[in-house]
């Protein structure tokens, strides 16, 4: 049904008896956001029911659907419906120019902003600090500024203002403009709120100046802006990275002083600036001092302990720890992957395998990463076998391997290569190459198969003839045909045909044995 044209879609909907309600839509629509035309369809069957008119919502959650998809026309005519229903209001535009600006429409964000009178919805702060947050999340911090330049006389900006633009030059990086932002609000008399202050001190922290960050601290006024743990939390952490162990514990201790509680957050600042200075004796007793203060250690606090006792060569202690640290805190993929390469870098596979099993035993999906550390270590070993059934099992989830990754295993393959079961090993690997990979130079080695890719974005079949020379495959001059585009999507992969005879003589297995392996494979879409 999801694929269905309109009127099979409806059909269906008609006869499935539900009774809409606004919230029945709303739930519909956000759950179908990335759908566009789909949920457009739906849209536009649930505003015929009877006893039913969309709410702002609904309205607001389909103009995003449709962004997200660049179907602008429609969203244009959606806003036109609401302005005729008096619907419109700041939050329509400022959706609006998010989704353009996201899409490096930056005229067409700004034109939207323009165009508020004319639809009768009068242009505010709110609406100007909207614009000025998407071309600053959207890289365009310069046109922000020159359209803030334009308008400050305009609207009088306030903290919000101020905080959009100092974070987008903070981002740029342009530390001299933030400054120079930072200035400006203070000259004009529009306090910085504590939002304001953690953008700049994070800002100066990040460009090594944490003096200067200091200096802003100390300068806030207490009784009207007192410093937060996420700024304590810079600051420790800024000290840890220039190995000012003194000044981050002072930091902290200031911090206790002025009666902040540390969150996890801060506590990792301080365990990150003791493992630099390579004093995991601290480490311990921070840890402990968290559980004893009822903060629970995350993800975060392992890794930065695992990373600094691996980095030092501590690998036992490292296992012991990240044992420990299991039983109180849940570990991500950072996690898994330094043990894993830990353990691969020692030789110690078996080990490699257990956090791998431990891992899928919790239930979580591994990440490229940790796919390609373990399959690199196994590749290490020598280990062909089960490295590919490892790629395989990757790409049945729908995980892409790096090109690192490819090559490798491809031409460790290609190396130990005495045989059918190895050629086809080979031929395998250079599908899931040719497939997966974006750019087209890289499709070079496919085998011995005439292959066809359907693709979803152009919905068309592209034959690509594939000719091999023992095993130095060739691709042929056909590829040109492929394009970009189509390198690009994941398809589904199916055998039209293969040679009855390699060219150095050696029979090929069976079509059914081939596409039922490829064909399994690619079964992603």
């Amino acid at each position: 049904m999801v694929s269905s044209p309109a009127i099979v879609l409806n059909t269906a909907l008609d006869q499935c008896g539900m009774r809409v309600s606004p919230e029945i839509v709303e739930d519909v629509l956000k759950r179908f956001e990335n759908a566009g035309i789909l949920a457009y369809r739906f849209f536009k069957w649930a505003e015929k029911q009877r006893n039913y008119e969309h709410s702002i919502r609904a309205y607001h959650t389909m103009i995003e659907s449709l962004a997200k998809t660049r179907q602008y026309q429609i969203m244009w005519d959606l806003v036109n419906a609401m302005r005729n229903k008096r619907m419109l209001n700041v939050e329509t535009f400022c959706i609006m120019m998010r989704k353009y600006a996201r899409a490096q429409k930056v005229e067409e964000a700004v034109y939207t902003f323009n165009v508020m009178e004319k639809y009768d919805v009068q242009p505010n702060l709110a609406a100007l600090n909207g614009l000025l947050s998407a071309l600053c999340k959207s890289k365009n911090v310069r046109k922000a500024q020159e359209i803030f330049d334009s308008m400050k006389d305009r609207f009088i900006p306030d903290s919000k203002t101020y905080s959009i633009l100092l974070e987008g030059w903070g981002k740029d990086p342009n530390l001299p403009k933030a400054r120079e932002i930072f200035r400006e609000m203070i000259d004009v008399g529009c306090n910085p709120d504590i939002v304001t202050y953690g953008i700049m001190v994070d800002i100066l922290c990040k460009a090594g100046r944490v003096d200067e960050a200091l200096g802003i601290v100390k300068g806030m006024d207490y009784r009207v802006c007192q410093p937060t743990s996420f700024i304590y939390s810079v600051l420790v952490h800024t000290y840890g990275v220039e190995n000012r162990i003194e000044d981050a514990v002072d930091t902290f201790m200031e911090m206790e002083r002025n009666g902040i509680h540390a969150d996890a957050a801060l506590y990792n600042a301080l365990i990150g600036a003791f493992c630099k200075a390579n004093k995991f004796k601290n480490v311990y007793r921070v840890l402990n001092e968290m559980g004893s203060k009822s903060v629970k250690p995350n993800s975060r606090t392992c890794n930065i302990v695992l990373n600094g006792l691996i980095g030092r060569g501590k690998t036992d202690e490292a296992f012991k720890v990240f044992r420990r640290m299991i039983k109180v805190c849940e570990p991500d993929a950072d996690t898994y992957t330094m043990m894993i390469k830990m353990f691969c870098e020692r030789g110690e596979l078996e080990m490699a395998f257990k956090v791998w099993k431990y891992m899928k035993l919790k239930q979580f999906i591994p990440s490229m990463h940790t796919f390609s550390v373990l399959i690199n270590g196994l590749c290490d070993k020598g280990n062909v076998t089960e490295a590919c059934v490892l790629l395989e099992e990757m790409l049945e989830k729908g995980i892409q391997p790096s090109n690192v990754t490819f090559e490798r295993l491809r031409r460790l393959l290609l190396k130990e290569g005495h045989g059918w079961d190895r050629e086809f090993d080979a031929i395998f690997i250079s599908y899931v190459y040719c497939h997966s990979l974006s750019s087209r130079n890289v499709l070079r080695e496919v085998g011995f198969v005439k292959v066809v890719y359907h693709t979803q974005r152009l919905d068309q079949f592209s034959p690509i003839s594939c000719v091999a020379n023992r095993l130095e495959f060739k691709i042929s001059s056909e590829v040109g045909a492929i394009g970009e585009e189509i390198c690009t999507s994941v398809g589904v992969c199916t055998i039209w045909s293969i040679a009855e005879e390699s060219s150095d003589g050696m029979v090929v297995t069976s079509r059914e044995v081939l596409e039922s392996r490829v064909t399994h494979l690619f079964r992603l879409v």
